[in-house]
C-alpha cells in the first residue's frame, strides 16, 4: 500500500482506539505504528535496508522497537527527573512563595497579572493541572477580596500555566518535540528552543490577559462569595482575613501587604531557593548553548564542565537534589521518597507515550510516508509552515491530550522538514502551539479550570475553550509572519 495512505489509516485507527475504546494512548500508538509498517510492505523493507528475504513482520517489529528504544534513551531520564523536581515545587509551597514575590513586584491592583505570571513561571517544570490546583485557592481569595470575576482570574491563571506547558522545555511535550527533531538529524539546540519558546510565549500571555479581562467583564457574576468556610483556614489566616474584611468595610483599598500577611501565615520556603530550583536547570541548559556558540572556548576545560552540567539530565538532577536536600529538608526520608514515587507515577505514562510516539516516527520515516506527503504539499503550493500548524490541531482535537498531540505531530512533521523548506524551530513551535487547540470536554485540564474556578460547563466552553482557540490562532499569525523572514 502507498505509505501515505497507510499512515492515514494508522493514525485514524489510533484516534479511534483512544477516543472510542478503553485503549490507552501508549498501546494505541504502538498498534498504529505496527499497522502502518505492515500495510506499507515493501516500502518498509526498502526504507530499513532489510536483508533479502527478510520477513515483513519481523522488520516491522524491529523498526517499532528501535524507534521506541531510541526515544526512551534520549528523553526517559529527563522526564522522570523533571516530574520529581516539579513535585517538590508543588508540595513544598514554593509555588505560593513565587506568587508572593511576584505580587510584591506587580502589585495587588493587577492581581490577574500576578496569577498569570506565577502560572507562567511555575508551569515550566510543573504540570499545568497540578499548578492550577495549587494556585486556584489564591485566585479565589483575590476574587473574593477584589470582587473580580473568576472567569477572568481563573482564565488568566489557567492560560499562564497552559502557554509555557506547551511552549517551553523541560515540560515533557516540547522536550519530546525537540528530541524527535534531533533524532531525525535536524540540528536543533534545546537551549535555543527554550529561548524561542519563551519569546513567543510572552506575546501569547499578553494577549491572554486582555482576552480574559474581557471575558471576566462579560461574566461578572462568577465572584467568590464573601462568606468563607472558616474550618478550612488556620487561626492565623482567619485573623488576617478578618482584618482585610474590616478594611474593606471601612472603604479602604487593599495593599500588597494585606495579601503578603495572608500568605506569610503559612510556612513557605524562601524565594531564593524556590526560584533557584525552578530556573537553575533552564539557566544551565542555556549556558551550555552559549558555550557552544563561543569558538574560543571549544575544547577547553571550562567548556567541558559547562557542557556536562548543562546537559538536561545533569541540570535537572542538580535541581532534583536541591529539592530533596534543601527544599524538603524538614521532611523525613519516607515522606520525600513517597513524593518521588508519586512523581514517577505521573512520569510513567508520559515516558511511555513519548517513546510510543518515537516508534510511530521511526515507521513514518522508514516507509517514506512523510517525504511523499511533503513532496505532494510542495507540488500543490501550500505554504510549508501551514503543515505543522494544521498537524498539531488535527492531532489534538479528537483525543484531548496536548502531550500526545505534540509527540505524534512531531513524529509526522520531523521527516518532512527538509522538503517543506521550513525553519525547524518555527516548525517545532508550530506543532507545540496548535496542540493547545482546543481545550474542551475531552481534556482533563478543561475540567480542572472549570471546576476550580467555580464555572459551569456552558460558561467555560464560551470562555476558556474559546480562549484556547483564539490564542493559538494569534500565535499562528505570528509564526506565519516570522516564516516569511526566517528560513
Amino acid at each position: 500500500m502507498n505509505p501515505v495512505i497507510a499512515m492515514l489509516i494508522g493514525v485514524a485507527v489510533m484516534m479511534f482506539l483512544i477516543i472510542c475504546t478503553r485503549m490507552h494512548a501508549f498501546p494505541s500508538l504502538i498498534i498504529s505504528a505496527i499497522l502502518i509498517a505492515v500495510l506499507s510492505g515493501n516500502y518498509l523493507l526498502t526504507g530499513t535496508g532489510a536483508a533479502e528475504g527478510a520477513s515483513l513482520l519481523s522488520t516491522a517489529i524491529s523498526t517499532v522497537t528501535g524507534g521506541f528504544g531510541g526515544t526512551m534513551a534520549s528523553i526517559g531520564i529527563v522526564i522522570g527527573f523533571g516530574c520529581i523536581m516539579g513535585i517538590f515545587l508543588e508540595k513544598s509551597g514554593a509555588a505560593k512563595r513565587m506568587a508572593l514575590t511576584i505580587l510584591k513586584m506587580v502589585g495587588v491592583k493587577r492581581a490577574d497579572v500576578v496569577l498569570g505570571l506565577t502560572g507562567f513561571v511555575v508551569s515550566i517544570p510543573v504540570f499545568c493541572d497540578s499548578g492550577f490546583v495549587i494556585l486556584s485557592s489564591l485566585a479565589k481569595e483575590f476574587s473574593r477580596l477584589t470582587k473580580k470575576s473568576m472567569v477572568g482570574l481563573g482564565g488568566i491563571l489557567g492560560m499562564g500555566l497552559y502557554i509555557t506547558h506547551f511552549m517551553v522545555p523541560p515540560t515533557p511535550g516540547p522536550l519530546a518535540v525537540v528530541s524527535t527533531f534531533q533524532k531525525e538529524g535536524i540540528a536543533m539546540d534545546l537551549g535555543i528552543f527554550i529561548l524561542c519558546g519563551l519569546a513567543i510565549s510572552v506575546p501569547l500571555f499578553i494577549f491572554s490577559v486582555f482576552l480574559f479581562r474581557w471575558f471576566g467583564n462579560k461574566y461578572p457574576q462568577f465572584i467568590m462569595p464573601n462568606e468563607i468556610d472558616r474550618s478550612k483556614y488556620t487561626e492565623a489566616q482567619l485573623k488576617v482575613l478578618d482584618q482585610i474584611d474590616a478594611k474593606l468595610e471601612s472603604g479602604k483599598e487593599l495593599e500588597n501587604s494585606d495579601f503578603e500577611a495572608l500568605l506569610t501565615t503559612e510556612k513557605l520556603p524562601g524565594a531564593g531557593i524556590s526560584f533557584t530550583i525552578l530556573l537553575l536547570p533552564v539557566a544551565l541548559i542555556l549556558c551550555n548553548t552559549l558555550v557552544g556558540q563561543i569558538a574560543s572556548l571549544k575544547g577547553s576545560t571550562i567548556a567541558s564542565i559547562i557542557t556536562f552540567i548543562g546537559n538536561p539530565v545533569i541540570a535537572l538532577f542538580i535541581s532534583l537534589c536541591l529539592g530533596a536536600f534543601v527544599l524538603a529538608k524538614e521532611l523525613d526520608n519516607k515522606t520525600v521518597i513517597d513524593m518521588m514515587n508519586d512523581a514517577l507515577k505521573d512520569a510513567g505514562p508520559i515516558v511511555m507515550i513519548t517513546a510510543g510516539g518515537g516508534a510511530l516516527g521511526a515507521v513514518v520515516k522508514a516507509t517514506g510516508a512523510a517525504g511523499m506527503m511533503a513532496n505532494g504539499i510542495v507540488a500543490i503550493g501550500i505554504p510549508g509552515i501551514l503543515v505543522p500548524l494544521l498537524i498539531g490541531t488535527i492531532m489534538r482535537f479528537p483525543q484531548g491530550s496536548g502531550t500526545t498531540a505534540m509527540i505524534t505531530g512531531s513524529a509526522i512533521i520531523a521527516p518532512m522538514i527538509s522538503i517543506l523548506g521550513v525553519n525547524p524551530y518555527l516548525a517545532a513551535m508550530a506543532v507545540c502551539l496548535t496542540a493547545m487547540c482546543p481545550s474542551f470536554l475531552n481534556d482533563s485540564y478543561f475540567h480542572v479550570v472549570t471546576n476550580f474556578s467555580g464555572m459551569d460547563i456552558k460558561t467555560s466552553l464560551k470562555t476558556w475553550t474559546m480562549g484556547s482557540i483564539a490564542i493559538p490562532i494569534f500565535g499562528s499569525v505570528i509564526i506565519c509572519i516570522l516564516s516569511v523572514f526566517i528560513h
